[in-house]
Parts: C-alpha cells; sequence; structure tokens
C-alpha cells in the first residue's frame, strides 16, 4: 500500500521548471517568479493535460499517413518501387536481413505506438485521479521521456533502409510523404512528454491527507 507523506507544494515550497532552484510561495502575494531565473513559478503546469492531449491527439492522427503512406521511393532504369514501412520491413526480411527488418519494426512501428499509448494511460489515469500503482505509472513516465530523448533514432532507421536501398545499386532513392508525418510524430511525441506534470499522479494521495 503506498504511504501518504506530505509533499512540497502542502508545505508552500514550488520547483522553478527551469533552473530547478526551490522556493517558498506564498498564496496570497500574487503571481511569484523564481528569485534566480525569474520564470514564473507554479506548484504545477498550468494547463498541462490539455496541451499533452493536444499533442498526443495530433500525434495519433499522423501515426496513421506515417505507417499507411509511402515512406520511400527507389527507382532505376528497369524498375520503380514504393515502399512504407511495413513493407520495407517485410522486404528486408525476404532478402535476408532479419536483425535489420526487427530494428526497423521495432524502432520505426512499435516504440512510437508504444509512446502513445502510455501517454494515454498516463493522462487518463491523472483525469480519472487514479491511485492505482503511482510508482510505477511514474517510473512509466521516466521511461517515455528516456526514450523520448532517443526518439530520433527512428528516422535514423528510415534514413538507414534508403542507404541499404542505395548500396543495393538502385539509381534513385527519395523520401517519401510519410516521412514528415513520421518525424511529426517523433515530435509530438516528445513534446507531450514534456508537457505532462508527473507530480499530478501523486496528487490524490495528497488530497486524502488534507
Amino acid at each position: 500500500m503506498t504511504k501518504i507523506t506530505l509533499s512540497a507544494a502542502t508545505l508552500g515550497y514550488c520547483s522553478c521548471h527551469v533552473c530547478k532552484l526551490v522556493s517558498k510561495l506564498e498564496p496570497a502575494s500574487g503571481p511569484a517568479h523564481c528569485p534566480r531565473c525569474g520564470a514564473a513559478l507554479h506548484f504545477r503546469k498550468p494547463g498541462s493535460i490539455a496541451r499533452c492531449w493536444a499533442l498526443l491527439i495530433a500525434a495519433y492522427i499522423l501515426y496513421v499517413p506515417a505507417n499507411l503512406m509511402t515512406i520511400m521511393e527507389t527507382g532505376s532504369l528497369i524498375s520503380y518501387r514504393k515502399d512504407t514501412i511495413l513493407s520495407g520491413v517485410v522486404q528486408l526480411w525476404k532478402t535476408g536481413s532479419w536483425m535489420i527488418a526487427v530494428i526497423v519494426f521495432i524502432a520505426s512501428v512499435t516504440i512510437p505506438l508504444l509512446k502513445l499509448i502510455s501517454l494515454t494511460l498516463l493522462l487518463v489515469s491523472v483525469q480519472r485521479r487514479s491511485r492505482w500503482r503511482p510508482r510505477q505509472r511514474t517510473r512509466l513516465y521516466r521511461l517515455v521521456e528516456l526514450v523520448g530523448r532517443w526518439s530520433m533514432l527512428d528516422i535514423y532507421v528510415v534514413t538507414l533502409l534508403a542507404a541499404l536501398v542505395q548500396f543495393g545499386s538502385i539509381a534513385t532513392v527519395k523520401a517519401g510523404p510519410a516521412a514528415l508525418a513520421f518525424g511529426a510524430v517523433v515530435v509530438l511525441t516528445m513534446l507531450a512528454s514534456m508537457q505532462f506534470d508527473p507530480r499530478l499522479i501523486w496528487d490524490p494521495f495528497q488530497k486524502e491527507r488534507n
């Protein structure tokens, strides 16, 4: 069972989101600013849930064309081919590049989808003021944030796929319209994780104590 303790916010202390300096706030004194860097101070990020939902919904919408539209076009004197991410994975698998096919599938399909699902779970649980496994949900957020720092690996994998075809004596290789949508999904999920305030996970427990 989760132990309920007093939080810094309950005691009137707030951490600056820019320089991380902890300051004591007086609610009656009006808007406060960090004495070190001058940034506005808040106990919780204002509009965190609304902004996170907006970015997340946009990422969900773009995730569909990112996987269904053409990610790469290759051509030569005798053939011309358009590939989506999934068809590229299938082609790599058929040609015997199983390890690369697995890496491309995990980095370009599985990881972005898992980030979207994880952020959705966190947002829904926070809005419902759920007390379900707060430590595990906090760890999940940290994992999403950590993976977000390496999200551009997805873009690199697409580039690697193009390079492999280039080495296969293909005359021309160019990115398809899905590349833009794919890059947007990566950026939007990174921004969504930055907007989410993990301290909201613990607020239901603090309210019980007040």
